[in-house]
């Protein structure tokens, strides 16, 4: 789990302004600015403009959200529209999405 005083390290890859690049770059920018709880540094590539940056890091698909830090590495492939499912799969402590008691159950 992410304690509260680390930095979540975040990058969400696109291909291009299309709506479902931006459902998910809205999805995951609520996530990290209202239900996570700590912070976080998201950057978004497009892969059009930036192949070399989507080869390197072997994206194979978009939307495509990859957590860089703290480890373990997580992607997330799809519009994020599932808040929960994002929140358990970046290993974020439960209380940071409501319960303030309880640890994720995994």
């Amino acid at each position: 789990m992410v304690a509260a005083e680390e930095s979540l390290r975040l990058t969400l890859y696109i291909a291009g302004q299309t709506p479902r690049a931006e459902r998910a770059l809205n999805n995951v920018r609520r996530i990290v600015e209202h239900d996570l709880g700590i912070e976080a540094d998201l950057d978004v590539v497009d892969v059009l403009e930036r192949p070399d940056l989507a080869e390197e890091a072997l994206i194979l698909a978009t939307p495509t959200l990859v957590k860089e830090h703290p480890p373990p590495a997580r992607r997330l492939i799809g519009d994020l529209s599932d808040t929960a499912k994002v929140v358990r799969a970046l290993h974020v402590a439960h209380h940071a999405v409501g319960d303030r008691t309880h640890p994720a159950p995994r």
